[in-house]
């Protein structure tokens, strides 16, 4: 075709670059004195646009430029006031709101400040189910604080601690409502991987919530949060080469997700536990339910706080028919059945 000095946004053009450069979509081609910020976090003001509230730790998906990545809200420093411009104490944002965040790509990006570049220093972020827009920002500046955490390469791989145990690790996690039976049947497998000889640990969400996160409540903010740290342990534990049973209700669909994300492929098993909130609250082991219906626990998960149905779990526990005990060999069958009780290197 013929040759151009100079292009248009809408020309289609294609560029023939001198050496061998790795570049995809997404990535900037910019002069030497006009080079843009490359990180994974920085600050930005967002308008929120969606019906439901923006969650800190959430994982978004971004639109920046032509590239998509994953991204969350790592903090909300202040709300913007609309009619004074006042900065307000804000822990979420609600629909029209502004606020002054911080945010984390999962990925370094390239960027410009707003100011600097318009083109460049904006994004939207999307829903990661509905593919809805919820918010759009403005980039303020980068946090180079990023810059200075290095992943320490480890002499010791995950693979040889796995064979070390005979075992292949994972994160079984038990989901469903309060009084299904979470925690009794991770109670009752956990006792049978110990009795063959395997290697497993029980994170609880009342063990959990009274130290490593006893700071947080029970606001859709906070539950977040505590699924998130949660599912950051359980991946340690999954590198040490165990089998980790967490019992979490995690109303979540998307927090649930984003665990199953952060681990490989067959390291996250989702388990529902099924049981109907009539039979739940019949049950009532710990009387939170009669303490909701009492106005005196708010945001109780299916009373007043949603509980989201996992849509493809690898396994549903039919906690009604069937006892803990049946229902914690389901499992177990599950897991030899599937090699989990096997060294990576091969059967032990």
């Amino acid at each position: 075709g013929e040759r151009q000095e100079t292009a248009q946004a809408g020309d289609a053009v294609a560029i023939a670059i001198a050496d061998p450069v790795d570049i995809g979509r997404g990535d900037l081609l910019v002069p030497p004195d006009a080079r843009p910020h490359v990180y994974d976090m920085f600050a930005a003001h967002l308008v929120w646009m969606a019906d439901t509230e923006l969650l800190p730790g959430r994982p978004y998906l971004m639109k920046i430029g032509t590239r998509m990545l994953t991204a969350n809200v790592t903090s909300i420093k202040h709300r913007i006031g609309i009619a004074t411009l006042d900065r307000l104490a804000a822990r979420t944002l609600a629909l029209n709101e502004i606020g002054v965040c911080n945010l984390a790509t999962a990925a370094p990006v390239a960027f410009d400040s707003f100011e600097e570049n318009q083109a460049t220093g904006s994004f939207i972020l999307i829903d990661r189910f509905s593919n809805a827009t919820l918010a759009a920002g403005t980039i303020d500046f980068s946090l180079r604080r990023g810059e200075n955490v290095h992943l320490q390469p480890l002499d010791v791989s995950a693979r040889v601690r796995a064979s070390l145990k005979g075992q292949r690790p994972a994160i079984l996690w038990f989901t469903g409502l309060s009084g299904a039976g979470k925690s009794t049947i991770a109670n009752r497998l956990e006792a049978r991987l110990a009795a063959l000889g395997h290697h497993s640990y029980l994170l609880d969400g009342d063990n959990i919530r009274s130290g490593l996160n006893k700071d947080l409540g029970f606001t859709d903010h906070d539950r977040v949060e505590n699924i998130r740290r949660v599912g950051e342990v359980a991946k340690l534990f999954v590198d040490a080469g165990v089998i980790v049973l967490c019992s979490f209700i995690s109303p979540f669909r998307s927090e649930r997700a984003a665990i199953r994300n952060r681990v490989g492929p067959g390291e996250f098993l989702e388990i529902l536990v099924d049981a109907p909130l009539e039979v739940c609250e019949a049950r009532d082991p710990k009387g939170l339910y009669a303490k909701s219906r009492s106005g005196k626990l708010p945001n109780f998960t299916g009373i007043d706080s949603p509980y989201e149905r996992p849509e493809n779990p690898e396994l549903v526990l039919d906690a009604v028919s069937m006892t803990a005990d049946e229902l914690a060999e389901r499992v177990l069958a599950y897991l030899s059945t599937h090699g989990y009780f096997e060294s990576p290197h091969g059967p032990s």
